[in-house]
């Protein structure tokens, strides 16, 4: 959210990627330039930075006053001349109030659309000295960023960079991730400190909305990948004709200069005709057209192992992992874009197969239960049903799902997810994601009515549990020797947000202490019962 939607508190931390340590001042009037307006007086301080958010303006900062759904930008120019900004750029609407403040006033229709422009400007088209590789789908995108990374350290070791939903890396240090993709100011900032770090290789997440609301702008990609597409953000796009248009922005010229689309899904095969810059396809299906295949597919309970057929006769034993044909898919989809960024593909298919694992997807939580346990951030439709069917082929006894759709979000996909997991799970314990201003039982009331449409037949035992904790020690309870409880919907988040309030909660840790209290209750009952 940017500040623009939301009113500044003074106890809130001030917010903003990490900035480089060294900027080259530049003249307002430079960047007035390059956006085509009057420039300010010559005498005008230089800028050395940029942020849309008044709260963690820097002195040298030009403020990038934006319009939101509550609140203008402008309306905190005072806030951000106060902590030393430099210039404001804002819109007509904006102007006013932002020249009140005596600083140079750059004005444009839409400054959205110029601030990632602006950014890589300020920052000195820090991009430029950096690999970049973009991933973008409906699911996988975090899984095959992490893969790609693995391939990437395979070659230049520490001085790898990621950007994502959980996380962002420079090198070893983790930093905290806000949103998918961060807005563009950040997201330049965050380019020139991996630069001056010495970073040379990046992986990042692109979300659809960081192509539409312009958070990329300013980024060229050396390689951008394709995974899926399926119905999601149905609340943000008008449909999937809209959805598509958005991901499709990532493979044109200003966007990429190469791309990597899975031709398994329907979408990846039309972007493949409509793609704007050169495209490189993958199968893991072992789609006979595919430049890169997957074939002699052998799955496991933890991991899977694979052929790679690539273009010349390459062939290579590769493995992904992390369970299931869906991450096979991204295994390959990250060895197809390391092959296309230049890496020889054995390294990268060596880098990949040496990935730990991912934080929330398909995690197992092992406190000494005779079955397995996993939570993954499984929270569509398609999502849900491709982790049900992967668990189920590695489980000998019953497969039970804790599941919750979020609020105020998608409301079309809770029926389709309720009858998902009520037809491939044995038990289905629905239960809360993050309510946030929603009613938490009229979102279960939507997931029930899905799940009563499956016929009795097909339809495992059905629970509903609005308290996400007791969902999760239901599940637990009822889970016996060479079982599966699959714990879906928030993976790796550590908070659950409720009418507005983000307690703490994290999946993995209340499934564990879950697991342990169960195990500990038989005992206590056989020492009760000698008394």
């Amino acid at each position: 959210m940017s500040h623009a939607d939301q009113p500044p508190g003074p106890e809130q931390k001030q917010p903003g990627a990490p900035r480089p340590a060294q900027v080259r001042p530049v003249p307002p009037a430079e960047l007035a330039a390059r956006l085509g307006v009057e420039p300010p007086a010559p005498d005008a301080a230089p800028v050395t930075g940029i942020t849309h958010d008044s709260r963690a303006v820097r002195r040298g900062d030009l403020y990038a006053a934006l319009p939101g759904a509550r609140f203008h930008g402008a309306d905190f120019a005072p806030q951000a001349a106060e902590l030393g900004a430099a210039a404001i750029l804002t819109d007509p609407a904006g102007a006013e109030r932002a020249a009140a403040t005596g600083l140079p006033v750059l004005t444009v229709e839409d400054p959205r659309s110029r601030m990632g422009d602006l950014a890589a400007e300020i920052y000195g088209r820090p991009g430029g000295s950096l690999l970049q590789i973009g991933i973008t789908g409906t699911s996988g995108k975090t899984t095959t960023a992490y893969l790609i990374e693995g391939g990437l350290r395979a070659v230049h070791g520490d001085r790898t960079g990621l950007i994502g939903t959980v996380e962002s890396r420079i090198g070893d240090e983790r930093l905290k991730s806000e949103r998918t993709t961060p807005e563009a100011t950040d997201l330049q900032a965050l380019f020139a400190v991996m630069r001056e770090r010495g970073i040379e290789a990046l992986v990042m997440e692109v979300s659809s909305h960081a192509l539409v609301l312009g958070r990329v702008d300013g980024a060229v990609f050396d390689v951008a990948v394709f995974n899926n597409l399926s119905p999601e953000h149905m609340e943000f796009h008008s449909g999937m004709e809209d959805y598509f248009q958005a991901k499709a922005q990532l493979f044109t010229p200003r966007r990429s200069r190469a791309g990597v689309v899975n031709i398994d899904d329907e979408y990846g095969r039309r972007l493949v005709r409509e793609s704007q810059v050169p495209v490189t396809t993958f199968s893991a299906e072992g789609h006979p057209d595919a430049d890169w295949r997957a074939e002699h597919v052998v799955t496991g309970p933890l991991r899977s192992t694979f052929t790679v057929a690539g273009p010349g006769g390459v062939r290579i034993e590769a493995a992904s992992p992390l369970p299931g044909p869906f991450n096979v898919a991204n295994a390959l989809a990250a060895i197809t874009a390391l092959a296309v960024a230049g890496i020889d593909p054995q390294t990268a298919a060596q880098g990949v197969a040496a990935v730990p694992g991912v934080p929330g997807r398909l995690e197992r939580v092992d406190a000494g239960q005779p079955y397995l346990a996993v939570v993954d951030y499984a929270h569509k439709t398609d999502a849900v049903e491709s982790v049900l069917r992967a668990l189920r082929k590695v489980t000998k006894g019953s497969l039970h799902i804790v599941l919750g759709c979020g609020g105020d979000r998608d409301e079309t996909k809770r029926g389709p997810m309720g009858a998902a997991a009520a037809r491939l799970a044995d038990t289905a314990v629905l239960t809360s994601d993050n309510p946030r201003s929603e009613d938490p039982l009229a979102i279960l009331t939507a997931m029930l009515a899905g799940a009563a449409g499956v016929p009795a037949h097909e339809r495992g035992h059905v629970v509903v549990e609005p308290d996400r904790a007791a969902a999760i020690a239901t599940a637990v309870a009822l889970a016996r020797p060479d079982d599966t409880v699959l714990v879906a919907g928030k993976g790796h988040e550590q908070g659950q947000d409720i009418a507005g309030v983000v307690r703490p909660f994290d999946d993995r840790q209340v499934l564990r202490a879950a697991i342990e209290r169960a195990a500990a209750t038989p005992a206590q009952e056989k020492d009760q019962d000698q008394l």
